[in-house]
């Protein structure tokens, strides 16, 4: 069965719920994980995704600050949400397709919203720097993020980082620049290396082709300067390796009226 995954940092989903209609419309992802949704639950826009069709949706929201969801056309087995950090700032949220939707082997993704990290590189004066690099070292600790040899898994999000030189406009540029110095880029690797996780970005675009998923809006001609950077990822477990079709970004909604920063990045696999 073709299944196709969606990982959004939509940056408020009540602002952008036109924009992620027409995305919906267009592309009819199986699975669509949204970062940064800024509501709580309560408020979220249920009814119109119900009407677009996606009538199964997990949240982990909060009033007008990160949270995110799993928004879905068939039924998921369980939810989960971890905290982090001893925090409640809803950044997780996981789900378990099995019988229900049809599948004879279980599938679970896990949608995360990593702290971007504020703008000072130093966790001695940055605290938001500092929460980030424990988040890190938390997910690679985490149990469902060592998945067994046989265990389908997907990992998506706004990860907040960079990894690859590749992954931004200008390498040297930006290694004092959060989001791409060589702690964050060495911590987020190790969570994917403890994994045995497939960058499921890299393994269609080849280093060193240049992939971004992210444009600041600071930038007013972001797509003529193209300074961009890489921060949104899917990971898949070995399991699932050999199930790859493809990856989409789609560049162009970066381009739509009132936009987010970051794009939809989608992935189309067997399961």
């Amino acid at each position: 069965m073709q299944f196709k995954i969606t990982t959004w940092n939509i940056n408020s989903v009540r602002l952008r719920i036109d924009l992620v209609a027409k995305f919906i419309k267009a592309v009819r992802p199986d699975v669509l994980c949204l970062q940064e949704i800024k509501c709580i639950d309560d408020a979220f826009p249920l009814k119109r995704f119900k009407r677009l069709g996606y009538e199964h949706i997990a949240l982990n929201g909060q009033k007008g600050y990160h949270g995110v969801a799993v928004i879905a056309r068939q039924p998921f087995d369980t939810k989960t949400v971890k905290g982090y950090c001893g925090k409640t700032d809803s950044r997780h949220v996981g789900v378990t397709f099995g019988e229900k939707a049809g599948l004879r082997d279980p599938l679970t993704i896990h949608n995360y919203y990593v702290p971007a990290g504020g703008d000072e590189p130093d966790p001695k004066i940055n605290p938001k720097f500092a929460h980030k690099l424990s988040f890190l070292d938390e997910l690679r600790e985490c149990p469902h993020m060592l998945p067994a040899r046989n265990t389908r898994s997907i990992v998506v999000g706004d990860l907040n980082v960079a990894p690859l030189e590749c992954d931004v406009w200008n390498h040297k540029a930006l290694l004092k620049v959060v989001s791409h110095t060589p702690i964050e880029c060495e911590k987020l690797t190790a969570a994917q290396k403890a994994g045995n996780w497939i960058d499921v970005a890299r393994t269609f675009v080849r280093e060193p082709e240049k992939l971004f998923t992210w444009w600041s809006y600071r930038s007013p001609d972001w797509a003529i300067a193209d300074k961009g950077r890489r921060l949104d990822h899917i990971w898949v477990s070995q399991a699932l390796g050999d199930r790859l079709s493809n990856i989409k970004v789609a560049k162009d909604a970066r381009g739509w009226t009132q936009p987010s920063d970051h794009v939809p990045v989608t992935a189309t696999l067997e399961v």
